[in-house]
């Protein structure tokens, strides 16, 4: 029998509506959310302008220009960048009333004194770290900004206008960074705070599961984790403009900063431990360390070494006060674990120092998941932790010299787009100066961006208002979506090498197109100030070229030098604060350019200033302060080989006290602080001895 129900075959036709309509649904799924951020933009941008037209201020597109330079792809960029903008921007405008009041009818002293303000304002920024750096460098250009309109065209200070317009400006810099907080907290709930806790998690699961196999594999072929724990560092680093993004966005974190802090400084802990344990291994045979690496192996509790097993990734983000006691409970049980050679002391204390700075980052990681039985914050304050003096002050003379020549460039030539062109060189040399080796290329990516924002301005100026005869707030808005919208969605998606060619066109548009209430177009004005902004921009370019960042080769050379030199004054007995800390802050500031064995040099002379602070308390403790200071005295003068000898004495006088039957436990913690100082001594000779004396 026949069927005769009707029969439903795939034609070409319907297989090709539905493979598009696929295609359509993916393509509409990767556009939405750039198209978005470019409509909270424009949406930023329009509103900041309508206010300012609204209240009649004199120069509305600064308004638009704060709103736009606000606007960040992620919510806890654009509201903490908008707070310390507000910040700098008060900061500068106070200032210019300074400058002011000192050199009223003096523009040569006037200008000298920007330049030095410019000078100060580089030289916190570059030591500054993130939004605070922004807020510096925004510091010194807003008195550039308000100085470049007291100063006018031809360069006489309107003293009596000053306080006026140094309160409009930052009236309007201030509104438009209200509109765009706004805009951007009503329509993007944000996701730092989850993003964070990611990082966090797959960098405590990466680093346990590395390191569980590196005491695995004791008694096979050592294997050198120099360049794995270089990447580590990197991914530390990686952290620390994420976590400012998440205090942008929650109260609760900022005020626990300190929480996080603690969690970094507990990965940079973990990895320093982490190179003890490894220079210990590598100079041992296999049948020494074999079983003691086993025994300190089986005290890991198993929701620690399974990182490897799927879902770990939740169980750390979902249980990291669970992880925390269990963390505890492991620190407590290595220190207690029975040692009878100081090998087995080394890797049970070090493993224990590791897991403790597991510990701290799951503190952070329980903040940062807002687990209500979370371990109670830490109270008190960030610690500025300056690496390097030297990169300061070479940005404070770039700054300095490049202001002033422009100033000078300017009172020779008596251009009237001179004001402008300072106004803008200030900018770009403020700004891009704490990007080290990349401010070059980013100043040449920024003047594309000019050039392609001449090109669009230029024609919404002089062909589509006038064209279409646009004369409403409405259709003006109108025209700007079309512009910012695409700039916005292409900002969004834009890859590393073309970021600051779209960041550029968003921050310049209102500058270059300079909107006012009514509108004037005059092709004259408009292309002074396009030119006053590509000189501005081109002279930064150049006093980058000719005043160059320091290489990161020297950085890394310097960085390792003065960290060196901080470790023999401390060795000699000076007192060094925060000696962690320092290190930390220095590991922070390598270049990516650093070799593994820099990275491992530095986290060695972190372990040796540690375990100098250990031998201090232990020698007087025991009475051994003489044979110590001798031992160190060598260490400082530059005699690596000496001073392994001389701890060797040292090691055999702590081994007397043991022999007593008196404080064994304390004599092996000793003993082993000995082993970890001369093994960094003897693993890296050329580092220690750098410079040697005598």
């Amino acid at each position: 029998m026949v069927s005769t129900a009707p029969r439903f075959v795939d034609s070409p036709l319907r297989s090709g509506v539905v493979l598009l309509t696929r295609r359509l649904s993916e393509v509409l799924r990767t556009a939405a959310p750039p198209l978005l951020f470019g409509v909270r933009l424009w949406a930023s941008v329009s509103i900041a302008l309508y206010a300012a037209f609204w209240l009649e201020l004199d120069n509305p597109y600064w308004a638009g220009t704060s709103a736009a330079i606000v606007c960040q792809v992620q919510l806890g960029a654009s509201l903490r960048k908008g707070w310390f903008r507000m910040i700098g921007t008060v900061i500068g405008a106070a200032m210019s009333m300074v400058l002011v009041a000192c050199f009223p009818q003096n523009r040569v002293l006037f200008l000298g004194a920007l330049a030095v303000w410019g000078a100060g304002s580089a030289f916190a920024a570059t030591l500054l770290r993130n939004y605070a750096s922004y807020a510096a460098a925004l510091a010194g250009y807003t008195a550039a900004i308000i100085a470049g309109d007291l100063l006018g065209t031809v360069g006489g200070i309107d003293a009596n206008a000053a306080l006026l317009l140094a309160i409009s400006r930052a009236t309007e810099i201030c509104l438009g960074i209200v509109c765009a907080g706004v805009v951007l907290a009503g329509t993007d709930f944000g996701g730092a705070r989850r993003r964070l806790a990611t990082h966090f998690a797959d960098l405590l699961i990466g680093i346990i599961g590395d390191f569980t196999r590196t005491l695995a594999m004791v008694g096979h072929e050592f294997v050198d984790t120099r360049s794995v724990r270089r990447e580590f560092v990197r991914h530390i680093v990686d952290l620390i403009p994420v976590i400012d993004q998440a205090l942008g966005e929650s109260a609760t974190i900022r005020y626990h900063s300190l929480v996080l802090q603690s969690a970094v400084d507990g990965l940079f802990r973990l990895l320093s431990g982490w190179g003890a344990i490894a220079h210990h291994l590598e100079g041992l045979s296999a049948g020494e360390t074999r079983q003691e690496a086993a025994a300190v192996l089986q005290n890991l509790p198993v929701q620690l070494r399974s990182t490897s097993q799927r879902g770990a990734m939740e169980h750390w983000i979902g249980n990291p006060v669970a992880l925390h006691r269990v963390c505890e409970l492991t620190v407590e049980r290595l220190v207690a674990l029975p040692a009878v050679t100081p090998s087995m002391r080394l890797i049970a204390d070090k493993t224990a120092e590791i897991i403790s700075g597991v510990a701290n980052a799951l503190n952070g990681l329980s903040l940062l998941t807002a687990d209500p039985a979370r371990p109670r914050a830490l109270r008190g304050s960030m610690h500025m932790r300056v690496p390097d003096w030297l990169p300061a002050l070479v940005n404070a003379g770039r700054a300095f010299v490049t202001i002033g020549t422009v100033a000078m460039v300017w009172i020779i030539t008596a251009w009237p787009g001179g004001a402008s062109a300072i106004t803008f060189a200030a900018i770009f040399v403020l700004v891009l100066a704490p990007r080290a080796e990349q401010a070059y290329r980013a100043v040449l990516s920024l003047i594309a961006g000019i050039i392609l924002d001449l090109i669009i301005t230029s024609t919404v100026a002089f062909a589509v208002l006038p064209g279409l005869g646009i004369a409403t707030f409405a259709g003006f808005s109108l025209v700007l979506a079309f512009c910012l919208v695409p700039i916005g969605a292409l900002l969004a998606r834009a890859d590393p090498r073309q970021i600051t060619v779209f960041t550029g066109m968003a921050a310049l548009f209102m500058p270059i197109l300079q909107p006012g209430n009514p509108m004037t177009y005059d092709p004259q004005t408009f292309y002074n100030v396009g030119l006053a902004i590509v000189c501005g921009a081109g002279s930064a370019a150049l006093s980058f070229r000719l005043m160059p960042p320091l290489s990161p080769a020297f950085r890394a050379r310097r960085l390792l030098a003065l960290t060196l030199r901080d470790l023999r004054r401390f060795a000699m007995g000076h007192y060094q604060y925060e000696w962690a800390g320092l290190v930390y802050g220095r590991l922070s500031a390598m270049p990516d350019q650093a070799t593994p064995l820099q990275h491992a040099q530095l986290l060695a002379a972190l372990s040796a200033g540690n375990e100098i602070t250990n031998l201090q308390n232990a020698a007087r403790r025991f009475g051994l302060c003489a044979e110590l200071r001798t031992a160190l005295a060598v260490l400082s003068e530059g005699h690596s080989e000496q001073a392994i000898a001389r701890l060797s004495r040292l090691d055999g006088r702590f081994a007397a006290h043991a022999a007593d039957g008196s404080e064994v436990a304390a004599v092996l913690l000793a003993r082993s602080s000995i082993l970890v100082l001369s093994e960094a001594l003897a693993t890296y000779p050329a580092y220690f001895d750098a410079g040697a004396t005598g």
